[in-house]
């Protein structure tokens, strides 16, 4: 059995770290956490994706910027992992 194609299921909370995701795989991963999050009835959450030379937080914000219910994102605070995190507001579902 190969574990790297077996799906597994991801809790849904207010907090979603990237670090286990293949760099193949986080473009995917981010916008199904997205359309989960928002099914939840996240307003607020906070997407990790560490500090590095930025091609994670680069992803992470392409797939925000085309996404439709992202009203807006930003740089975590720094004690909640400054340029390593993006804060993303949803839209309140209408």
């Amino acid at each position: 059995m190969n574990s790297e194609s077996e799906p597994f299921e991801v809790p849904i909370t207010d907090v979603f770290d990237l670090h286990p995701f293949a760099p193949r795989d986080v473009k995917a991963a981010v916008e199904a956490y997205l359309d989960e999050a928002r099914t939840a009835g996240f307003r607020y959450v906070r997407i990790i994706h560490g500090r590095g030379i930025g091609v994670q937080r680069e992803t992470v914000r392409k797939v925000l910027a085309r996404t439709e219910f992202v009203e807006e994102y930003r740089d975590a605070p720094m004690e909640a992992g400054g340029w390593g995190a993006t804060i993303v507001t949803l839209k309140s579902p209408t």
